[in-house]
């Protein structure tokens, strides 16, 4: 016993020998120049309940708008998709966390032995049985079990925040798509609107044909552009219908129910109640899902270095067995073993040190990958700022643009009707009057679709009066259920 007593005390000597050179010789990890926000993650978009994202959606005013995001957030696979990595990074917890902890293992077996043949070869039958318990448990000296336990919570975290960031994605995509069909069948509209008058002018030029007071390159003319905005017409008109398919396919596919609530809804271009903004408020942009992700992956990395670093120290296990076998022949034994095992590295051609200069190399991608984010982050949120406050000031402009070129063409119109004007002057007004309408109505369009945009580059919106929702430790699995 004291022999063994003594060796296990040599190679505990050796062991420390080992970890004061490798702590003096493994360079020190130096974290690169970048300010990373304290609590970037001050609150999820809507708390991250459907009800607070429908709740956001309301000020459209549009039924049709809500409900269709509704059906996306509970039909589109994406969200089941994003639902099923968290729980996979729970399951990776769950294994990783399980190595802090003593395993043990039982076994049992019965067996029937003998010898037929002669008297003299014969040997009776004999029963034997046997149970045993195995116990193994690698104590975690030098923290390398629980940095990667660290490593594999903040993953889950980060897929939650991931998730998240599918909501704001999907629900921002459903509604510009909204947008569009709206806008796309009130272009419909003025462009059928144009060739119903266009096709009334040729029936009456036809009549006036066949008595000489018309002549045929006027008539020629007349069918030229009825026949352009046919053709018009009809490009629209398939816009709108590929415009059905893609919110079908984005609230789940079920697109008859898409035809209906598209048929019984508003036919207007949804806007929130007030598209001015005085402010953006300065921690709206902490909520953004993609940035909380960002920086999880950083203090996941920054763990998973330290794991690696420990991986180049020696490793106490503790381990014993007990076995209980009974013989019929020889009668019972109960065997055991019980004592510690080190493991010591000596020599592994450098694998772990380059799984060191590996876990580093990530970590600093993580951290470009972070100051990357934030920089595309702000840079949205102005772009999208300046595009909704142009959009905005365009309106009146060209609003009154088209009001003033549809009196232009009603008064050119008469004129023409009176024969004070040609066919040719008629047709360029009233191209002029259908190009300042056209306008109007995609101006409008893209002023709503950059505050969707907007919507999106803040994470989700915002809301000053909000209050700051439980750690995401304690929420994070209700809020998806």
């Amino acid at each position: 016993m004291k022999a063994a007593h003594r060796r296990f005390a040599g190679a505990c000597s050796i062991a420390v020998c080992l970890v004061v050179s490798g702590c003096t010789t493994l360079a020190d990890l130096k974290a690169p120049a970048v300010k990373v926000a304290d609590h970037w993650h001050a609150t999820f978009p809507h708390s991250g309940r459907t009800v607070d994202l429908l709740s956001w959606w309301s000020s459209f005013n549009d039924p049709s708008l809500t409900a269709l995001i509704a059906a996306a957030e509970t039909e589109n696979p994406s969200l089941e998709s994003a639902a099923a990595d968290i729980e996979k990074s729970r399951a990776t917890l769950a294994s990783t966390r399980a190595g802090l902890f003593p395993g043990l293992d039982g076994s049992a077996s019965s067996t029937g032995a003998g010898t037929g043949g002669t008297s003299r070869n014969q040997v009776a039958g004999a029963a034997t049985s046997s149970g045993g318990l195995d116990a193994s448990w690698e104590i975690d000296l030098f923290g390398k079990v629980r940095q990667q336990s660290e490593a594999a919570g903040l993953r889950v975290r980060k897929e939650v925040a991931d998730w998240h960031e599918a909501r704001v994605s999907l629900a921002a995509e459903v509604a510009d798509t909204y947008v569009q069909y709206r806008a796309c069948r009130q272009l419909e509209k003025v462009y059928a609107a144009e060739l119903a008058s266009q096709r009334a002018t040729i029936r009456a030029m036809e009549t006036a044909a066949t008595s000489g007071f018309t002549s045929s390159a006027d008539l020629a003319l007349a069918r030229a552009g009825a026949a352009s905005s046919s053709s018009t017409l009809t490009a629209q008109g398939a816009e709108c219908e590929v415009l059905i398919k893609s919110l079908a396919q984005l609230s789940g596919g079920d697109e008859p129910r898409v035809r209906d609530l598209l048929g019984t809804g508003k036919t207007a271009i949804p806007s929130p109640k007030d598209l001015k903004l005085a402010a953006v408020p300065a921690d709206a942009l902490r909520q953004r899902p993609d940035i909380n992700a960002l920086e999880l992956e950083i203090a996941a990395s920054l763990s998973e270095v330290g794991a690696a670093k420990a991986d180049l120290y020696p490793s106490l296990s503790l381990g014993g067995a007990l076995t209980i076998g009974s013989s019929s022949l020889t009668g019972s034994s109960v065997p055991w073993s019980f004592g510690p095992a080190l493991s010591i590295p000596l020599f592994d051609g450098g694998s772990r040190r380059a799984g060191v200069a590996s876990a580093i190399a990530d970590y600093d991608s993580a951290v470009a990958a972070y100051k990357t984010g934030v920089f595309d982050a702000v840079a949205e949120v102005e772009t999208a700022l300046v595009r909704t406050d142009s959009a905005r000031r365009r309106i009146g402009d060209a609003t009154t643009a088209a009001k003033n070129y549809r009196t232009y063409f009603n008064a050119i119109d008469s004129n023409w009707k009176a024969g004070g004007a040609s066919l040719l002057d008629r047709e360029e007004a009233r191209r002029s009057a259908q190009s300042a309408e056209v306008s109007l109505i995609e101006i409008r369009r893209d002023s709503v679709r950059y505050w969707i945009a907007l919507y999106k580059a803040l994470g989700g919106g915002w809301n000053q009066n909000a209050t700051v929702p439980k750690p995401l430790r304690e929420q994070s699995k209700g809020n998806m259920l």
